[in-house]
């Protein structure tokens, strides 16, 4: 990879494959966009007769910086990197309509367990799915517990079965083959997992197999209880087979994407299909901040698509998209195998495709009904809120900052930021209350206040390299800021500001008793009318302020009481802590063991087992200590 340049005339960018990118005034990338030859790419934004998006970006824009690659292939990579690392807003914003929930397999954990994951994918697990609910993965894994008895318990539960040395009830009732009371060892346990990953695979045929030869043997024994316990287990099985839809008759793998759109937003759907069945489906709903037409959005719906998920042998979408074989290629090497991206003209696959486009548009036509009326109401509160505090721009960007604490020791701030009426959790801070001494929340919100501007007026007068941008965390201006509290926060908030020189932004404090808004230089406070849309808006920022500073507090403050009683102890460090909590399972319990349990304790020594016993029963000498008769 080469060099990463500043533009400073159209003749001076490159004819060869790069990644550009369009920075603000502030230094933060805005948009992020791969081209196969960077000058004629780039050219395109110099024309007179822009889209509006593009326009709109092109506006916003105060610096244009490019980086060459070796290949197209590797300008699709780091481009992928550079829109997850900087989430741009003028990039096309993929999201899931919902949380999509999977069937995850812990094959990274000594004794694997099948449980309901969401979110991101983690290594050393494998998932099924997606599923259009939990509940629908919780019904098909009763079924297949019943054959395949593997472990579903949390963490905590097979613990406290282990140390006890009683199963729970799923051992008794047969769904569980019982690891946790050492029934049956790790092997056999983890042999019943991989028998459950290859049916769920796809291959039922070899588990049917087995389980028939088990059945017909089981009978010739005229052992007819085991014999009728497996016919009952093939039941279960075809059960969970014929959950399956069969949609094609034959046995490869293969993803169908549909679409729907407007010329603001789209919908996709994705229905992953594998030996013929619909194993899972996910919808995406995606912005379309900049200008595309079908094939270029499709294309790159399918770039971020499959930067994230498994890729099949086989995606089938509704028409051709842009770079085609260049995705081919990419997927390819991805997987390590071919993998071509098609449309099919005619037969099952069509069928199935024109199915996906119709669930796409039912998909779309929901959204677009919640979108009218969740856009209507925002654009409502920001204009009744700027026009409440006589603002000369509507507040894009509020920042609101709450305290919370039970004195010095754990206090500590909330900055959550709120963009477009929406909350954008990537931007929220939290501060540990460093300065201030004493239960005073007027100091502390100071202290909370200065050091978030502060830092904003040493970032943007740091120059924007790449480097110093990752660690730029608060360069971006509010347009409002909301302080939780009465007179004494905003006067003090408002102080720290003018000794900073913070200059254009507004600064309200928002009290709870009365939700009165107190404005800098009113003795007065404004009262907002109960039904006010610009009220409700105060209101959600405000309340997700103090949850986020009530969920860090808590955070601090229970980490304090778990390790304060075993801190300090000569000899026990993180390590030692972490094996006696995971042995007893809470510092309570530790304090009730005696000398001997804590001798029992795999790893740690008598000396550190006497020191334990010692600080926890406050004694003062190890010749005091005596073992339990």
């Amino acid at each position: 990879m080469a060099e990463a340049k500043k533009l400073v005339r159209p003749e001076a960018i490159p004819t060869r494959p790069g990644v550009y990118m369009f920075r603000d005034a502030q230094g933060r990338v805005i948009y992020v966009g791969k081209a196969k030859l960077l000058r004629n790419r780039l050219s395109n934004y110099f024309a007179s007769d822009l889209h509006a998006r593009t326009y709109a970006m092109v506006e916003s824009a105060a610096d244009l910086e490019w980086i060459v690659t070796d290949s197209e292939i590797e300008a699709l990579h780091l481009e992928l990197t550079l829109i997850k690392e900087h989430r741009p807003r003028y990039n096309v914003r993929y999201r899931d309509d919902k949380s999509y929930p999977y069937l995850a397999i812990t094959l990274d954990e000594e004794f694997p367990r099948a449980r309901v994951m969401r979110g991101p994918k983690r290594k050393g697990v494998k998932y099924y799915g997606p599923f259009a609910h939990a509940y629908a993965i919780r019904d098909t894994l009763d079924l297949l517990l019943r054959t395949f008895p593997m472990r579903t318990c949390s963490q905590g539960v097979f613990d406290r079965c282990h140390r006890r040395g009683r199963p729970c009830l799923l051992y008794h009732i047969q769904r569980c083959a019982g690891p946790c009371v050492g029934a049956v060892d790790a092997e056999e346990h983890r042999r019943i997992v991989m028998d459950l990953c290859e049916f769920l695979d796809g291959h039922s045929k070899p588990v049917l197999d087995r389980l028939d030869r088990a059945m017909t043997e089981a009978a010739s024994r005229q052992e007819y209880e085991m014999a009728a316990k497996l016919r009952d287990e093939m039941e279960n099985v075809n059960k969970a087979i014929a959950r399956q839809e069969m949609v094609t008759g034959e046995s490869g793998e293969f993803d169908v994407v549909g679409l729907a759109q407007d010329d603001i937003e789209a919908a996709f759907q994705v229905f992953f299909v594998r030996r013929g069945r619909v194993t899972g489906r996910k919808g995406f709903i995606v912005d379309k901040v900049e200008d595309l037409d079908t094939p270029r959005l499709l294309g790159g719906f399918l770039e971020r698509l499959y930067a994230d998920n498994d890729i099949p042998k086989q995606v089938l979408v509704p028409v051709e998209p842009e770079n085609r074989d260049l995705l081919d290629r990419w997927l390819s090497e991805s997987r390590n195998a071919k993998v071509r991206v098609r449309v099919p003209e005619r037969g099952a696959k069509r069928a199935l495709l024109e199915t996906v486009n119709q669930n796409a548009q039912g998909a779309f036509e929901q959204h677009r009904l919640k979108r009218s009326n969740d856009f209507v109401a925002r654009t409502r509160q920001l204009n009744e809120l700027q026009s409440l505090l006589s603002m000369d721009d509507a507040p894009l960007r509020i920042e609101c900052y709450d305290i919370s604490n039970t004195g010095p020791a754990e206090a500590v701030g909330s900055m959550v930021v709120f963009e477009d009426g929406l909350s954008k959790r990537s931007d929220y801070r939290r501060f540990a209350i460093k300065w201030t001494t004493g239960p005073d929340d007027v100091s502390m919100m100071g202290e909370v206040i200065r050091r978030r501007f502060a830092r904003f007026l040493q970032e943007s007068q740091a120059p924007a390299d790449t480097d110093d941008l990752k660690r730029r965390r608060f360069a971006y201006p509010p347009n409002l800021v909301v302080i939780d509290g009465g007179k004494g926060q905003l006067g003090r908030a408002v102080e720290v500001m003018e000794e900073l020189g913070v200059e254009r932004v507004s600064v309200i404090g928002l009290a709870k008793r009365m939700e009165e808004v107190y404005l800098p230089g009113n003795s007065e406070p404004l009262i907002i009318p109960r039904g006010s849309e610009a009220l409700y808006l105060l209101q959600r920022v405000r309340d997700e302020a103090h949850r986020f500073a009530n969920a860090y507090h808590a955070l601090r403050r229970g980490k304090r009481m778990t390790q304060s009683a075993l801190e300090g102890i000569r000899g026990l460090g993180p390590a030692r802590r972490t094996k006696l909590l995971r042995q007893f399972g809470s510092v309570k319990r530790v304090r009730e063991a005696t000398l001997d349990d804590l001798r029992g304790v795999p790893g740690l020594p008598d000396a550190v087992a006497r020191a334990v016993y010692s600080e926890l029963h406050g004694q003062s000498g190890t010749s005091e200590v005596r073992s339990a008769s």
